[in-house]
């Protein structure tokens, strides 16, 4: 047989020629799709992208104290569900015939609910036992009917415990029970459903709650407060993962890792904000009033070390519901003397050996009368300034101010902001208030005869507390503005990464001799016997303040509106540490910013100073004898340096490695001994403060749920306990 070859030939042309059209049929669609449609497909992939992901979010940062314990904290909760239909084969789906082909509900021969064998009982007395058991709402007999009702409906999103929402260790023990159990071992296991969320939690209840913010439930969207102002850094960034089906397992495949949370480090002092808390709330059970505010200030820093901010619900109960020291704007009254003073002499308009006739009480200002608080009583004639502060004379300070700034009020009210009191702080918060301190317009449209003489004295101002606050804590801090801090650091797994440093607003609000001046008036105020101070006075230290009494205006005007009294004062008045205001907002009755306010700023002034004399333990003892104080269980490395600060002697506790361990006193000195630290087990927490005792959960991976203040003396895991990551640990402190 002879080959063609033409014929041949002919063939492999033709199928070489096909193929270059082939190929450059493809080289063609390949510059179209990358060239001419690359616009088109690259909106498409951008509509595609993440429709299968699964968004995984971060934990959310934690909020500290300044001394690092808990104040807000975010801990996860479940809610578990059912899918009735998971497991159905197509026949069945087919033949509307619903039975499961999982083991523990389904076999060839009987179900769960329908059947009655007695192994099939006995696997759901025990699922409804526990279940009855961790989630105590309803009997076992009611959860035996609610899963049937689900099983009868063939529901694919049935709750397990309905209306509840399950904290680690009740989701940790329903994953004991049949069926639950095998959720956790096999990892494409499709009849159960677990939604867990970000749960925001305050170990220390309502304790400057405001302060600290509020979330939006379970959408972990913050509100307000500290969460909100802080929002883009305690939130972190969400991680994604996607569902792959390998080898018949579905699998969750993650595209990227969630970055958690920073924590925030306050300046919120939690054992001074419970000092304040508490005096300013047995005052207010006292009187007929609806709300009360105290802000307390360190003066060097600025630092915001406690605010409260309480209010009467329809319970007669006091809640923290808004933040009235940040965004009520308030007229102030007679604490807004001392910046009417404090200008006049700044600019040399007034001087301290001026006099100024009280006119026994009522004067007629301008038409309208003024009274002082003492009229009645045939009120003060001849003052000194200094006396006028000291008896807090509307007509005193009205007059001195009005007599030499009414033809140049722009001066005064220039004046009122350069020394801080009319000044935006430019805090972080939203609803923040600014203060309202009118200034007249070129052709006084804005302005009447009388508008210089009552805001002088503190009408015809909006000031909201932490702005007067701030300014006393510049007379405090020697002239020095401080900006209110409320953050001093921001931590990511306990290392600090940014720093909040004080800001100083103005380096000096008025004159030294200015500032001086003012500070002895302050100081008389309290401590003379004619200063209306006279109750803010303590008989342990020195304090400086001034009072308030402001009518509130209503919809009728001024009378039938309550007061707001007030007190405002730094403490010990000759090196001050402590800035304070209390505000009172009394409905009815007699009303005094000295006797009302000014006793809450005794208390909280007194107390605090108590607790600061006690580090000095000389105090405490006699020559002869030797100090030997209790110390808390937890580090003791850290414990046995401060005992050789204070030049206690100790025992056993020369350690490097910040071992954890006991300690007891011999009457002679502290010793201690060191607990066996298994990183692994769970150590024995009881006797330990809180801080140690959280630092030793968290740094093994497991988070803290805290009840109570003092030290631990209950945890809900055993010592010795394996450590399992994201575990949960109850502790009840006392």
């Amino acid at each position: 047989m002879k080959f063609n070859k033409k014929y041949i030939s002919g063939k492999f042309a033709f199928i070489l020629v096909m193929a270059v059209i082939a190929i450059l049929g493809i080289i063609f669609f390949m510059a179209k799709t990358m060239i001419f449609e690359k616009d088109k497909w690259e909106v498409l992939k951008k509509s595609e992208e993440g429709k299968d992901s699964i968004e995984i979010q971060p934990n959310r940062g934690n909020i500290l104290s300044a001394d690092g314990q808990l104040l807000a904290s975010s801990l996860p909760d479940y809610k578990v569900y059912l899918d009735f239909m998971s497991a159905l084969s197509r026949q069945a789906t087919r033949d509307n015939n619903f039975s499961h082909q999982d083991s523990t509900f389904y076999n060839e021969k009987d179900s769960l609910f329908l059947g009655k064998s007695a192994y099939h009982k006995a696997v759901l007395d025990t699922i409804c036992n526990g279940l009855a058991a961790i989630c105590p709402n309803m009997t076992a007999e009611q959860y035996r009917q609610h899963l049937a009702n689900g099983w009868n409906q063939h529901k694919r999103y049935y709750e397990v415990c309905p209306h509840q929402v399950l904290d680690y260790l009740q989701y940790k023990q329903m994953l004991t029970l049949p069926f639950f159990r095998d959720y956790q071992k096999r990892k494409n296991f499709v009849g159960l459903s677990v939604e867990e969320r970000n749960n925001r939690k305050k170990p220390f209840g309502s304790l400057a709650k405001r302060l600290l913010g509020d979330m939006y439930g379970a959408k972990d969207s913050a509100r307000s407060g500290i969460e909100l102002a802080y929002d883009s850094l305690l939130k972190g960034l969400p991680g994604y993962s996607h569902r792959r089906k390998v080898r018949n397992q579905m699998l969750n495949i993650i595209d990227k890792e969630p970055v958690n949370g920073y924590d925030i480090v306050t300046t919120i002092d939690v054992t001074m904000q419970d000092i304040c808390e508490n005096a300013l709330r047995e005052e207010l059970k006292q009187h007929d009033a609806d709300m009360g505010v105290v802000v307390l200030m360190d003066v060097k820093t600025g630092d915001v070390k406690a605010m409260v901010n309480l209010s009467r619900y329809d319970d007669g109960n006091f809640y923290e519901a808004r933040n009235f020291a940040l965004a009520a704007l308030m007229e102030p009254g007679s604490t807004f003397k001392t910046a009417s003073i404090l200008v006049g002499l700044d600019d040399g308009e007034i001087n301290l050996n001026d006099q100024v006739d009280g006119c026994g009480g009522i004067y007629m200002m301008h038409g309208s009368a003024m009274k002082d608080h003492n009229w009645a009583r045939g009120g003060y004639r001849m003052q000194s300034v200094a006396q006028t502060l000291m008896h807090s004379s509307n007509i005193g300070v009205s007059r001195l101010i009005d007599d030499h700034y009414h033809n140049k009020p722009e001066k005064f009210v220039e004046g009122l902001r350069r020394v801080g009191i009319g000044m935006d702080l430019k805090l972080p918060f939203v609803g923040s208030a600014v203060p309202v301190i009118r200034m007249p317009k070129p052709d006084r449209s804005n302005w009447s005869k009388t508008a210089l003489a009552w805001m002088s004295i503190g009408y015809e101002t909006q000031i909201p507390p932490i702005s007067t606050v701030t300014f006393y804590n510049a007379i405090a801090n020697n002239g020095k503005l401080m900006q209110p801090r409320f953050v001093t650091t921001i931590q990511k797994d306990g290392e600090v990464v940014r720093e909040c440093p004080p800001v100083v607003l103005s380096e000096q609000i008025a004159k030294p001799q200015t500032i001086k001046d003012i500070r002895d008036i302050l100081k008389r105020v309290v401590n003379d016997k004619e200063g209306v101070g006279k109750p803010a006075k303590s008989k342990y230290f020195l304090v400086s303040g001034k009072t308030g009494t402001a009518q509130v205006g209503g919809k009728g005007g001024y009378k039938g509106g309550g007061h707001l009294v007030s007190f405002c004062g730094y403490f010990p008045s000759d090196e001050p540490q402590y800035t304070c205001i209390v505000a009172i907002r009394i409905c009815s009755g007699p009303a005094s910013g000295g006797l009302h306010a000014g006793t809450v700023f005794k208390k909280i002034a007194e107390t605090i100073y108590a607790k600061a004399v006690t580090s000095d333990l000389s105090r405490a003892a006699d020559s002869l004898s030797v100090f030997v104080p209790h110390v808390k269980s937890g580090n003791i490395s850290a414990a046995n340096k401060v005992l050789a600060h204070l030049n206690i002697p100790t025992k056993g506790g020369n350690c490097e490695n910040n071992e954890i361990g006991s300690s007891h006193s011999n009457g002679k000195a502290v010793e201690f001994s060191i607990h066996d630290s298994d990183f692994f087990k769970l150590p024995d927490l009881t006797g330990m403060g809180l801080r140690d005792a959280v630092y030793e959960i968290e740094r093994r991976g497991m988070k803290a749920r805290v009840e109570g203040v003092g030290k631990v003396n209950w945890q809900s895991v055993l010592p010795g306990t394996n450590v399992q990551k994201g575990m949960v640990v109850e502790l009840t402190l006392e």
